[in-house]
């Protein structure tokens, strides 16, 4: 089958303020690396690249190509996210149902994101010795934990049951405390956040700040300091800048 039988339609990455058709310097997310380009409309346009009208699995590889070409675009543009995954059935459907139909919202939603990015954050106690920490300073716990210590068992389940619910109490304010000392920090010095569910048991914060660009400089330093007081049990993994996909809510459904 001819390429041209197949790649009959368009993957689309994000929108960004652009009245031409250009090239962007990134490979699409199809195997073939198609090429991408903008889809222009007045002053809008959609970023896409050819591929099959078929549902991509999220896949790291797949995912990888279409955060990449999001953050090729970036470096030039503020780009508004399109979720992962939405392809369009041509290029008249793209003109007829997003870009006309949507066209003062998006510009909106751009006039808002100038400039802006997102940086994400995750903290993490550093070990497990954390939690023996954690315990060691509850004095109830330590008094419970001592009382059952060298009894069997089977005779001293209830008082187990009760110890790990104490304990797991006092991890629960313990990261409470950690996190919100964090955030203090932080939010100050962005626009908007989003905090996220904490994904294992040593991490305390999961969060993403949006932030203008003039302050990505402000906002490591804060997290360096952070990492300078804290550093002792705490680890800090930073993110981005990347688009801001936790800020904007961007869906396309085709209609027939």
């Amino acid at each position: 089958m001819l390429e041209t039988d197949v790649l009959t339609g368009k993957y689309l990455y994000g929108i960004i303020r652009c009245a031409d058709a250009r090239a962007i310097a990134a490979r699409g997310i199809h195997e073939r690396g198609a090429r991408v380009y903008t889809v222009p409309y007045r002053n809008l346009a959609v970023v896409v690249s050819d591929s099959p009208c078929e549902e991509y699995d999220s896949t790291r590889r797949n995912m990888m190509a279409h955060t990449r070409v999001l953050e090729a675009v970036m470096q030039q543009y503020t780009v508004l996210p399109i979720r992962f995954g939405v392809v369009a059935p041509h290029a008249e459907a793209i003109y007829s149902q997003l870009l006309t139909r949507r066209y003062d919202d998006l510009e909106a939603q751009l006039d808002q994101l100038h400039s802006q990015v997102e940086l994400g954050l995750k903290a993490f106690w550093a070990d497990e010795q954390i939690f023996h920490e954690i315990a060691d300073q509850q004095p109830t716990i330590r008094a419970l934990r001592d009382s059952i210590a060298t009894r069997p068992p089977e005779s001293t389940y209830h008082e187990r049951m009760n110890l790990g619910e104490l304990i797991e109490a006092a991890v629960a304010q313990r990261r409470q405390h950690d996190s919100e000392q964090i955030l203090a920090t932080l939010r100050p010095l962005a626009r908007a956040t989003v905090t996220h569910h904490i994904l294992t048991d040593r991490m305390v914060v999961n969060a993403a700040f949006l932030l203008d660009r003039t302050d990505e400089g402000r906002f490591d330093i804060a997290v360096h300091n952070l990492d300078l007081s804290m550093g002792s049990h705490m680890t800090f993994k930073s993110v981005g800048p990347v688009p801001p996909y936790n800020f904007v809510t961007l869906n396309v459904i085709w209609s027939s």
